[in-house]
């Protein structure tokens, strides 16, 4: 804690992350457990019973106290189906608040290490950011390049990209 009773920017921070990762974590339980989803769906079940539900599968998983009762507000109130947007719009608002960029890189080989920086590095320049993260996928269908997904914007560079780019060219004379 700082002097006044506020809490320290780190501790605020590594709580933020916290809950952050867990709502994608109990997103992602509700989207495998398909009884789990069919019961928070069920109207006639009481909310009493969904918001005690939710709390034991928190609980149970782990989640701290604050995402556990966030988790029993949503289920009592019967939003559980929103979960995930919930927890993608609290991401966003995350990243927009510290100033990171998220970008989506498909290739047809994984990336080493130095690949990474450099990728990064050049996003960051691009989208003004100094943290930069990563989702890399693996598509073993494309024949090489790469393509890159960050802020609405999509930079192809993949071998298909580029050969489509020529047809277009020798078709449109």
């Amino acid at each position: 804690m700082k002097p006044g009773g506020r809490p320290c920017r780190t501790r605020r921070h590594s709580e933020t992350e916290l809950v952050g990762r867990e709502l994608g974590d109990l997103a992602a339980t509700l989207e495998s457990d398909r009884d789990l989803r069919d019961f928070f769906a069920r109207p006639w079940t009481p909310a009493t019973v969904k918001r005690t539900v939710a709390t034991e599968v928190a609980q149970k998983s782990g989640l701290s106290k604050l995402t556990s009762d966030f988790a029993a507000l949503v289920a009592g109130r019967g939003r559980t189906d929103h979960i995930e947007v919930i927890a993608e719009k609290y991401r966003r608002l995350l990243d927009e608040d510290l100033g990171r960029v998220r970008a989506r890189v498909r290739t047809a080989v994984p990336l080493t290490d130095e690949e990474r920086r450099t990728l990064s590095t050049k996003i960051g320049r691009v989208r003004r950011s100094r943290q930069v993260v990563l989702e890399e996928v693996v598509d073993p269908t494309m024949l090489g390049g790469l393509v890159v997904e960050s802020g609405g914007v999509v930079l192809d560079g993949s071998v298909e990209g580029q050969l489509e780019r020529m047809r277009r060219r020798l078709v449109s004379g």
